[in-house]
């Protein structure tokens, strides 16, 4: 199981989102550390891999030992420019 770090700014992001999301978002994380399950996709023109939540989408860095969320947010144009 690989373990799973959050930036600060990812924190406040997860602590932001309604408790059904918060959980969805945490669940696919867990998932993704334990076995590798989840839609999880290498970003196009930058480091880094998302896997979809519903609408919300979390960027992160996994370098075969741990997993560092950067940002969590939803699904739109921004999310992706911003971080």
């Amino acid at each position: 199981m690989k373990t799973i770090v959050l930036t600060h700014k990812a924190a406040k992001e997860l602590d932001a989102l309604a408790a059904e999301a918060r959980h969805s978002v945490t669940e696919a994380l867990s998932a993704y550390a334990i076995d590798g399950r989840g839609d999880v996709t290498a970003l196009a023109g930058r480091d880094g891999r998302r896997p979809r939540v519903g609408e919300y989408r979390v960027i992160f860095d996994d370098d075969g030992t741990t997993i560092l969320a950067i940002y969590i947010g939803r699904r739109g144009t921004t999310t992706y420019a911003r971080n």
